[in-house]
């Protein structure tokens, strides 16, 4: 069983690849600004203090630059992913683990380094200097380091018969373990209820799939619920499940 769901991912995400390959820089542009536009006036973004937004590829994905330096310029506390080998000695613990660090200002944030995907990335000299949400004694017992609004990459997306996004990640799983281990993190230190973690994903209007799609995204017990989506065309949709 796990093994049949692991074969349609891969199958859907070859799939996307191709799909994507096509969509042109201007197109990807012109989404992202549309994209920018809908979520800087969006309530719960507006409203959130402490904002997690991976930093894009170059190509075939919504682009996240605009929306760093408005969080930024805004005051929000903004994290980006870091990618480590792992600490913990848990059974099927994936061999890297991400975290979420803590940009300090714009200037930070303009002098990361693209790694060989072309994605601005932290120095690891580097991080025992920041904040982190995951690892650090400073952050496991830091009210500052709780985040309550994730930006989401994602290969495809669609909805299932619920009304809830349904999410195909690059097949690592690491926004998957990094939310489990964040959300097991504020039960344990009671914070699960005082600042609920707002989970919304990016796409390109082509990352949508149709409603009676051949071919819709599987899901397993690890896959995490999102609470909505923000289109390249603006729209904003809705998860319709309640968290």
């Amino acid at each position: 069983m796990a093994s049949s769901l692991k074969a349609a991912k891969q199958q859907l995400r070859t799939l996307m690849k191709q799909k994507l390959s096509t969509v042109t820089q201007d197109s990807v542009a012109v989404q992202s600004r549309q994209i920018f536009d809908s979520l800087k006036d969006f309530e719960p973004y507006r409203d959130a203090t402490h904002i997690s937004v991976y930093l894009s590829m170059p190509s075939a994905e919504v682009q996240t630059d605009a929306i760093v330096r408005h969080a930024l310029a805004a005051g929000k506390q903004v994290y980006i992913p870091y990618l480590h080998k792992s600490p913990l000695q848990i059974p099927d613990t994936p061999a890297r683990v991400m975290d979420m660090v803590r940009l300090a200002n714009l200037q930070d944030y303009e002098s990361l380094k693209l790694d060989s995907w072309g994605i601005p990335s932290v120095d690891p000299a580097t991080v025992h200097q920041r904040q982190r949400i995951l690892g650090g004694a400073e952050a496991q017992h830091s009210d500052q380091a709780v985040l309550d609004f994730m930006v989401i990459p994602g290969v495809a997306f669609d909805f299932d018969e619920a009304g809830s996004v349904r999410r195909l990640g690059h097949g690592k799983g690491f926004y998957d373990f990094f939310i489990n281990r964040y959300i097991s993190k504020l039960e344990t230190n009671g914070l699960d209820q005082k600042r609920p973690l707002l989970l919304y994903a990016l796409a390109l209007n082509e990352q949508l799939l149709p409603a009676a799609s051949a071919l819709p995204i599987p899901t397993d017990t690890h896959d995490r619920q999102l609470n909505g989506l923000i289109l390249g065309n603006g729209d904003i949709r809705e998860s319709s499940k309640p968290f």
